[in-house]
């Protein structure tokens, strides 16, 4: 069969134009031109309509950001990651446990009400050791530092952390720019619709942030916090009373208003409809999209990691910082025997069952 003839040969440049033709041997010349349309074939073919399929994806990178950073700042609409419309579940990521704690300078026994917290306190802790934090108040911000606090979190920070996260802002803002270069409204509103999803989130996250009631404030009274978490992981807290108000009980995230509901739905309804959307962009367009949402995952990923290997948290103005290594015991009674002697009382430990009472009944059941 004729070369020229065939399908794939009406597509190939005609290389006889090339004023260079007549010093390369022909055949060379068209065996070179035929690998490179080879090559570029299977890509031109290559079907990317399901590229916007890629943001329904179920991953809570963007919602550990949440946690790991306490609240959600402006630039946060700029990081477009798969699992983006799944921001309002960040308080379900301590897996429903509510660890119980003790006061060690009183004796009273409750619970760590706070699911940010719980997550840090699960993340730092070992199985069969003692870890002990340290919390502390952060300074206070002058009006400045809060403005560029709402669009970027100042305390959970370190070099990788701001390296990534400003990476991943500006690949959205590159892409959006070399779209709206190329002229390809498709692709530009795919972009424009995912920034409008995390807007969304953004404001429904600040929104329920809440520091309204933390308990009552106490005079720089010192205090200690046993807590038992599951997988027999220890921690111990110390700080000023009020500090470890703050960071264990009243609420993290309110609970949602039937507008911020309404609001958070029509966001995961955007997210679907933007598959359609992004159906009608351009090849290029759609390759360009995949590379955006899957870069910007990685990028906050690894932000992520960083925050967590520094071993920190802040919330609610304060930060909680590790104290030396983690301790191990053997037993679980040794600890708390070193620490009875150490407190020099012990109904906080028969409070979580850790001990019997002295009288010799034992009921078996913590006191909450």
């Amino acid at each position: 069969m004729d070369v020229l003839a065939s399908p794939t040969a009406r597509i190939r440049p005609n290389v006889a134009d090339d004023p260079n033709f007549n010093l390369v041997p022909r055949s060379t010349l068209y065996r070179l031109q035929l690998f490179m349309m080879d090559i570029a074939s299977p890509w031109s073919r290559f079907c990317l309509d399901a590229a916007g399929l890629i943001a329904l994806a179920d991953i809570n990178t963007v919602a550990r950001r949440t946690v790991l950073t306490g609240n959600s700042t402006w630039l946060d609409i700029f990081v477009l990651c798969p699992g983006m419309h799944k921001q309002q579940n960040a308080t379900d990521l301590n897996r429903g446990e509510y660890p119980a704690c003790a006061a060690m300078t009183t004796g009273y026994v409750f619970r760590v009400e706070n699911p940010a917290a719980v997550c840090f306190l699960q993340r730092v802790g070992r199985t069969g050791h003692l870890t002990t934090l340290n919390v502390e108040e952060l300074p206070a911000m002058s009006w400045w530092q809060k403005t560029m606090h709402s669009f970027f979190d100042l305390n959970t920070t370190s070099l990788v952390s701001i390296t990534m996260y400003v990476l991943a802002t500006g690949l959205t803002l590159l892409a959006l720019l070399g779209l709206f270069h190329l002229r390809d409204v498709w692709g530009c509103t795919a972009i424009l619709i995912y920034i409008l999803i995390r807007a969304i989130n953004v404001y429904i996250i600040r929104a329920r942030a809440s520091v309204d009631w933390k308990g009552a404030k106490e005079d720089n009274e010192a205090g200690s916090l046993m807590i038992l978490l599951s997988q027999d992981r220890w921690i111990r807290m110390k700080g000023s009373v009020s500090d470890l108000k703050a960071v264990t009980s009243g609420q993290w995230l309110r609970d949602v208003t039937a507008t911020e509901d309404s609001l958070s739905n029509c966001s995961t309804l955007l997210i679907y409809l933007n598959v359609i959307v992004a159906v009608n962009a351009e090849h290029h367009s759609k390759m360009l999209l995949i590379v955006l949402l899957l870069c910007s995952a990685a990028l906050l990923g690894i932000a992520n990691l960083s925050v967590e290997s520094t071993g920190s948290f802040t919330m609610a103005g304060r930060a909680i910082k590790t104290s030396g290594k983690p301790k191990k015991y053997e037993r679980r009674l040794h600890m708390a025997e070193e620490l009875i002697k150490e407190t020099n009382r012990r109904d906080w430990a028969e409070g979580l069952g850790m001990v019997k009472p002295e009288s010799g009944h034992y009921t078996g059941q913590p006191t909450m």
